[in-house]
């Protein structure tokens, strides 16, 4: 019975050594920068190798291989490194920067990345080019305050969230819609043009309307804006549009009533 099992173990090293031999390192990641249009430099970024830890903090290196297309010599460029996780979530950021290097020159160099996690793909962004690669920067932005009276209004910029009044926020260079929102009062928005020569520092403020109508909140997440008629333990009557609406107790999570004048008689 001996010599069955001899066999079946050199199948088994066997097996072993042809998965080792054909084991090959991951194909470099190649960013051309520009993203659009006609390229200027390409990055090459060999294996990231994890240097240290320290509890949630890595520290990778790179090789980083660059390589100028353009038909002119890159006296300097200098770009920020955003790193992130295969959910496309930015967990780190390094350093990048180039000079001297002429038409189809190749430089190759080494760079190190803070990341709190495993990276999965990279970003460059240009911090610094030549006076003829400038339009390519990415607009400046500066920092503003943005207020509402009253205070404490639900606060977007071009459609994207960015908290509650007072806030300061990043703005670029550009036209922009500010709306604000906040229970009980009406709803606005407020054209914002901030011109290439702005500076931070400035601010904002926009004064809310009390809202002329009830609303009622429905456990949907929808919400009515209209005249409250009567409510009782069953059901809630609101006018809307000049029609009455009635409404199940159970499907209302809140109601707000706005102040009414009394008329004497």
């Amino acid at each position: 019975m001996r010599p069955p099992k001899l066999a079946m173990l050199f199948i088994s090293l066997g097996t072993v050594f042809f998965t080792l031999a054909n084991a090959k390192e991951p194909p470099p990641l190649v960013i051309d920068w520009p993203a659009s249009g006609t390229t200027v430099v390409r990055f090459s970024f060999g294996k990231f190798k994890e240097l240290s830890s320290a509890g949630k903090q890595h520290v990778y290196t790179t090789d980083v291989t660059a390589e100028n297309l353009w038909n002119k010599k890159i006296s300097r460029a200098e770009f920020t490194l955003y790193v992130f996780d295969k959910a496309k979530v930015r967990i780190g950021e390094g350093w990048i920067s180039i000079s001297d290097v002429s038409p189809a020159g190749v430089v190759k160099f080494q760079t190190t990345i803070t990341a709190s996690g495993t990276i999965s793909s990279v970003e460059l962004v240009p911090q610094s080019l030549p006076p003829e690669l400038q339009p390519a920067l990415p607009p400046k932005a500066i920092s503003i305050t943005v207020n509402s009276v009253p205070q404490g209004a639900d606060v977007k910029m071009d459609g994207i969230p960015q908290g509650t009044t007072p806030k300061i926020v990043q703005v670029t260079p550009g036209k922009h819609t500010l709306v604000f929102s906040k229970e009980g009062f009406n709803p606005g928005t407020f054209p914002l043009e901030i011109i290439p020569n702005d500076v931070s520092g400035g601010s904002v403020s926009y004064e809310l309307g009390i809202s002329a109508h009830d609303t009622v909140e429905l456990r949907d997440g929808s919400v009515l804006s209209g005249d409250v008629q009567s409510m009782s333990a069953t059901e809630v009557f609101i006018r809307i549009g000049g029609a009455i609406q009635s409404l199940n107790r159970n499907q209302v999570k809140r109601i707000v009533l706005i102040q009414r004048d009394t008329t004497s008689q």
